[in-house]
């Protein structure tokens, strides 16, 4: 039998994670200071909902292969000033958004190899 809080919870994560995206590529063309936070507060979410323990390790490298990309594409957004603004502002909110999810996951994966040392001290 399936446990429907997990669904909820899972269905949950896949919004925010949606739902981040787009709004990361909305604000592209509009600016509100309030938007990196939201951001970040889905990542948040996306973090503790989305990913487990056994996809984490792939999820890490994926999130730095990502905010590599983004700060690269952030310079290579400088060339061009006509689009450099619309750019810069959707990869830096791409950047909240994803920095706060690997964020979560890295310090999950940090308490799980630290547990069983943590274990042994006491």
């Amino acid at each position: 039998m399936k446990n429907p809080m997990k669904a909820d919870s899972k269905d949950l994560g896949r919004w925010c994670f949606v739902v981040g995206l787009v709004l990361a590529i909305l604000a592209g063309f509009i600016q509100a200071t309030w938007l990196p936070i939201v951001l970040f507060i889905l990542g948040l979410i996306v973090g503790f909902l989305n990913v487990s323990e056994k996809k984490s390790t792939e999820f890490l490298v994926a999130t730095i292969a990502l905010l590599l990309i983004g700060m690269s594409g952030m310079q290579i957004s400088l060339l061009n000033q006509q689009v450099s603004a619309t750019v810069y502002l959707m990869l830096n909110n791409f950047i909240s958004f994803v920095a706060a999810a690997g964020l979560v996951v890295a310090i999950k994966s940090i308490l799980v190899v630290a547990a069983p040392h943590l274990a042994e001290r006491s």
